[in-house]
């Protein structure tokens, strides 16, 4: 029997540099508010957000993944072309196939990249960052750019008084490359299939593209609603306080460090009431930094967490070396969670 070369990558892993970008328009909740029956208090006291960006015509998905993946391939110190994979999550790219990772990594500039997209809604930074240590460690690839990317406003009902304000648009980028030492922790996640229709896409692509009236919602004028996301507000919240502060904790013990040995918490932007319980529930001591970024951001799933880094390291919460306890969470109901030391 022929015996396979064993492959030999880098002994360990780590973040390299980070990216985000943000479309230049701002709305704020007044915007929202002229579709729905609600209030500028109402939606901060019960999301904590001001503010959103919603992309423009010109502000495509590969648009702004490019915009954040150039920013993180010269914060990382690399070239394009040493980029040997790149992994997009996103649910909000409307072209079935090819992955938009394959025209990311070509306009970019990489030498003929491996590309693939991965739909793990809120969680799918997490699922990339994880793939992408696995390749770097097994050595398929040196470097591997992960990136999240949202265009939410394209699947937001503006009259669904749950979730018209949650959304926004946007995306970040990290380079994982070789390390000396650990600097990306074991990976806690999983999913819920049972708990799917919390979170979910109003009307199939199929049922849509039939186009029956009888079978599709409407809105307030009689006309079909394009698909958008829904969710069941208070079984998601239960949930997502509850049981991901768990998962958050697994992570910890899993990196074999102790909340008071984290310098950051970034969790993924869904509500600013999730991540106080959560802090709480962890007992974060006070000199943890906590990401808030949704306050300005809103909810950008895939891209929540990375735009998060970027901005505490760009404002200086954060520093260079810190450790970091990242975690994602969302549609599926899917989840993961790590450890990481900050670019």
């Amino acid at each position: 029997m022929a015996k396979i070369k064993p492959s030999k990558g880098a002994p360990y892993a780590r973040i390299l540099g980070v990216g985000g970008y943000r479309p230049t328009r701002v709305v704020p909740n007044e915007v929202i508010l002229e579709r729905i029956d609600s209030s500028d208090e109402w939606i901060r006291s019960r999301s904590g957000i001001e503010t959103r960006h919603w992309a423009g015509p010109e502000e495509t998905v590969a648009a702004m993944a490019i915009e954040a993946s150039g920013k993180a391939i010269a914060d990382a110190g690399i070239d394009a072309e040493q980029i040997g994979a790149v992994v997009v999550s996103t649910v909000s790219h409307f072209s079935q196939t090819p992955a938009v990772a394959t025209e990311i990594a070509d306009r970019l500039g990489t030498d003929k990249a491996a590309a693939f997209d991965i739909s793990a809604g809120c969680a799918g930074f997490g699922y990339g960052l994880t793939l992408a240590k696995g390749m770097v460690v097994e050595g398929s690839a040196e470097h591997v750019l992960v990136i999240g990317v949202e265009r939410l406003s394209d699947l937001t009902d503006l009259e669904d008084r749950a979730t018209a304000f949650l959304f926004g648009d946007g995306a970040g980028a990290v380079v994982v490359g070789p390390s000396n030492e650990p600097a990306i922790g074991p990976t806690v996640w999983g999913s819920e299939g049972d708990k799917s229709e919390t979170i979910k896409q109003t009307v199939s692509w199929d049922r849509f593209a039939v186009g029956d009236v009888s079978q599709l919602p409407l809105d307030s004028q009689g006309n079909i609603k394009f698909p958008a996301i829904t969710q069941e507000g208070q079984a998601v919240f239960r949930w997502a306080v509850f049981e991901m502060a768990k998962v958050a904790q697994q992570a910890l013990d899993a990196a074999g460090i102790t909340a008071d040995d984290l310098d950051v918490f970034i969790p993924h932007q869904a509500n600013v009431r999730i991540i106080d319980s959560m802090v709480k529930t962890l007992k974060l001591p006070e000199h943890v930094t906590v990401a808030r970024d949704i306050r300005t951001t809103g909810n950008t799933s895939a891209a929540s967490i990375p735009l998060a880094m970027e901005r505490l390291l760009a404002t200086g919460e954060a520093k260079s070396g810190d450790t970091a306890l990242v975690i994602g969470f969302g549609a599926g109901l899917v989840y993961a969670a790590t450890v990481v030391t900050l670019p």
